[in-house]
């Protein structure tokens, strides 16, 4: 019976509808049943998480390809489907969503104003991200993108903070203007599967197969390599997220910081390496400066701010801008490094996110300036504060390390010099948490201001006690991690090494968008 609830043929699709099924029963209660709401909400969250943990553990580490695949013909006319799957790219990226929306549902219970359409927000939130990291039909995949704009719009512009209008706007001008170049190249694409293939098709495995000329494929690139940028976010591409992260609510930059922003590095490993390989290997050289820039200038800013919300934000530009620099590094440890760093990111900064809440929800102001000596009011917030600290920074035990021990390989093994500027980053990361830690905890404790701030509640013990485990437990063995990551990571890089221009580029022997060491473009084929 287990077995069958396991594989009914429609794992993917259960797991990404329950929220929704949640949201309904929202619906059925008054507005002003509060605990309900949540108790309903967090039920369906919960149900969700168990279910992408039961697809984890059924999840074979050494299978290639797609498991738990799911095909409905849905528009055959316009050959779009119905077409689901999960491998070793998506699998940690599925379940670090369930969870982290588990965790800010249950932490919901201090919002005061509209708590059912909040939760409502956050669950039709879950599954558009769990649809956009399991669509297997660029159509499909393009609606769950999208759909993933709408809650989080409305999370920052009705329950955020002063600026919350311009902030929401602005996140949805950067990403829907990316999303329209990602749209043409998607019907590009069908409209050459009707040449080459005979029928239209939106199905990524048809689009991996197709031949393009070489500024064909660049063009097709550069399109979906836009949208994918502004997720990341790849500088100088950041602007929004700052603004966005500090005018959120605490769950919404929990989830943006823990999910959104891995959707760039998830894009350009499934749509860029499969489809594209041969442009990514022209674009690797300025994805691996920008992702350096983005990694010092993040640092940089995030140490001169003096709201504890926009630091973390910057840090976020710093981080992924590993994870940029490992994808272009273009080789193992870069790859499985990058996704495995998305994971840590996504625990870390959503807990220094949450941290950040806990003071913001007291005392109702996160500049720095406003705390200190906290230590001695506050020692399980103190400690709790200090374990993310040290696992932002990648401490040798804690979570952060793993990962960036191998994109600062990665880095160093595509270039020496990128890999030293690299490390220059995890020098500054440092300092900065380690200065804020510092200016919180420590130093004089203002007791007129501060006197009566209280220590974490037993709620908040409870939403901090998972990440705390997880923190350890990818940081002492990584193993069961990067198992299943290595199999997609290696069919990934199959795709590139297949491309003689790799070998051209590595011998140094070609230049960024010059055709002249490719074959000549067929001009019947070329973008207008």
């Amino acid at each position: 019976m287990f077995s069958n609830i396991i594989h009914s043929g429609f794992d993917l699709s259960l797991m990404m509808f329950l929220p929704l099924v949640g949201i309904v029963c929202l619906f059925v209660l008054r507005p002003n049943q509060r605990q309900w709401a949540w108790f309903i909400a967090t039920l369906f969250a919960g149900a969700t998480f168990a279910k992408s943990l039961v697809l984890l553990l059924a999840f074979d580490p050494t299978a290639k390809g797609m498991q738990f695949a799911e095909k409905i013909s849905w528009i055959p006319a316009f050959g779009i489907n119905y077409s689901l799957g999960i491998d070793g790219i998506s699998i940690w990226l599925v379940v670090l969503t369930t969870f982290l929306t588990l965790v800010v549902v249950f932490a919901s219970q201090t919002v005061t104003e509209k708590l059912r359409a909040y939760l409502t927000c956050l669950l039709l939130l879950e599954t558009g991200m769990l649809g956009a990291l399991l669509a297997m039909d660029g159509i499909l995949f393009y609606i769950f993108w999208e759909l993933m704009l709408v809650p989080m719009y409305f999370l920052i512009g009705i329950w955020g903070g002063k600026r919350r209008v311009y902030a929401a706007l602005k996140f949805v001008l950067f990403t829907a203007s990316g999303s329209l170049l990602m749209l043409v190249a998607i019907v590009y694409l069908a409209n050459m599967c009707a040449q080459q293939l005979g029928q239209v098709s939106f199905a990524i495995n048809d689009w991996v197969s197709l031949e393009f000329s070489h500024r064909e494929e660049l063009l097709l690139f550069s399109a979906f390599l836009f949208a994918f940028a502004i997720k990341v976010p790849i500088f100088p591409l950041h602007t929004w997220l700052p603004d966005a992260h500090v005018e959120a609510p605490t769950g919404g930059s929990v989830i943006l910081a823990g999910v959104l922003l891995k959707f760039g590095i998830y894009g350009l490993m499934r749509f860029g390496v499969p489809i594209f390989p041969e442009a990514v290997i022209v674009f690797s050289p300025v994805l691996a400066w920008l992702g350096v820039v983005g990694i010092i200038f993040g640092a940089l800013m995030a140490w001169v701010q003096t709201d504890m919300k926009k630091l973390v934000a910057y840090s976020s530009v710093s981080h992924l801008g590993f994870c940029v620099l490992g994808f272009a590094a273009m080789n193992k440890q870069g790859f499985e490094g990058a996704i495995l760093q998305m994971i840590n990111h996504g625990i870390s900064t959503a807990a220094l996110f949450l941290v950040v809440g806990v003071l913001y929800e007291r005392k109702h102001t996160r500049l720095i300036a406003d705390y200190g000596g906290l230590a001695a009011k506050m020692p399980a917030f103190a400690t709790v504060f200090l374990i993310f600290t040290l696992s932002s920074i990648g401490l040798p035990l804690t979570n952060g390390f793993i990962g960036e021990f191998l994109l600062l390989y990665a880095g160093f093994s595509y270039n020496s010099v990128l890999g030293t500027f690299a490390v220059s980053g995890v020098i500054l990361g440092a300092m900065y948490m380690l200065s804020l830690y510092r200016r919180v905890v420590f130093g004089p404790f203002d007791l007129k201001r501060n006197g009566d701030i209280a220590d974490l509640s037993t709620n908040e013990r409870l939403v901090f006690a998972p990440l705390i485990v997880l923190v350890f437990l990818l940081g002492l063995y990584p193993k069961p991690f990067l198992e299943r990551i290595a199999v997609s990571s290696a069919q990934a890089l199959y795709y590139l090494e297949q491309q003689p221009a790799l070998e051209l580029y590595r011998s140094g022997e070609i230049a960024f968008l010059s055709d002249s060491s490719y074959p000549a473009a067929n001009e019947d084929t070329l973008l207008p």
